[in-house]
């Protein structure tokens, strides 16, 4: 089948480098001699059929811009059968021939839905956790790291000023590469995720007390929401130590901001690999980072990876922490 018309579409939550990616499936796809068709707010807007024509100069100055142009949404009614077979018709009645969707690991389902309901569709990822499992590298995670360490940077400020424990709670619900890579940069004493169970006495009291004794009298502790009990870990390290402990939580800060340079690149990567696929005639595709590389699986195998925490990454963060 021959690809005249595309759609695109961002689904689930915003991640900086949205704009970057749509920019390129525009671009991509219009020097292809293919017509595009943004799809606003998610797969709400596919079956509501809001759309808007996209020219080259559609998309002129926004791969600086976080967020994504087209809007996001999360859509319960996509989830049922019906849901999917409006949304599918529409794309027919629009002449839209192949879809590339950009999101998390909810939006790859949405999409491998469409493709079993006859439309071409090729997901690229986009979720600040780096919770899917098909590649190393999703639009919006180098951003989100970047937002976390320049804030813990500011807090450490008063924490020294004030001989403090700042705790600090940042996204990934299910998965704790955000703590991870932000606790690393940013030299927190502990960082507590999801993937790994903790022993409150042994991994942050005991490590607080050994540090003292070094001279250091101010504490960075990073915890993934996944984790849970943030203000109790709080409550809990100021009536163990005397010393003053405060939360913070980052919440959708994280979301937000300037792109970072990395971000816009590997967005305009997978951007144009997604298009380049399509007008090849291929579908029902995850495209990925590994090892660098742009790389693409069939959906299917991509939803059915298993994602690998790095521990080695964790055990050097324990070992540098002190």
């Amino acid at each position: 089948m021959s690809i005249k018309t595309i759609g695109v579409l961002t689904s689930g939550g915003d991640a900086p480098g949205m704009n970057a990616a749509i920019r390129a499936v525009v671009r991509t796809a219009i020097n292809e001699g293919m017509n595009v068709i943004g799809v606003r707010r998610g797969y709400s807007g596919l079956i509501a059929s809001d759309i808007i024509p996209m020219q080259m100069r559609s998309v002129n100055d926004i791969i600086n811009r976080g967020g994504t142009v087209l809007y996001t949404a999360r859509c319960p009614e996509f989830v049922t059968e019906e849901g999917q077979s409006t949304a599918a018709e529409n794309c027919r009645k629009l002449g839209i021939d192949g879809m590339v969707v950009i999101g998390g690991d909810g939006s790859f389902r949405g999409a491998r839905q469409l493709c079993l309901h006859g439309i071409p569709t090729v997901a690229v990822p986009g979720t600040i956790d780096r919770d899917v499992s098909s590649s190393d590298y999703t639009i919006g995670f180098d951003t989100a790291i970047n937002t976390v360490v320049e804030m813990v940077d500011r807090l450490r400020d008063t924490s020294q000023s004030h001989d403090r424990c700042s705790v600090v709670e940042v996204m990934g619900r299910n998965a704790g590469d955000i703590a991870l890579h932000a606790g690393i940069a940013c030299g927190a004493l502990t960082i507590l995720v999801p993937e790994v169970e903790y022993d409150f006495d042994r991994d942050i009291i005991q490590k607080m007390r050994k540090t003292l004794k070094t001279g250091k009298h101010h504490f960075i502790i990073i915890v993934a929401e996944g984790v849970g009990n943030s203000a109790e870990i709080t409550k809990r390290i100021e009536e163990e130590t005397g010393i003053t402990a405060r939360l913070t939580v980052l919440g959708h800060v994280q979301r937000g901001g300037i792109p970072t340079a990395r971000e816009r690149i590997n967005a305009s990567r997978m951007g144009y690999h997604a298009v380049k696929l399509l007008a090849n005639g291929i579908s029902n595709r995850v495209v990925g980072v590994r090892d660098g590389h742009v790389v693409d699986y069939d959906i299917l195998e991509g939803l059915e990876m298993k994602k690998q925490f790095d521990q080695e990454l964790y055990e050097i963060a324990n070992a540098i922490s002190l």
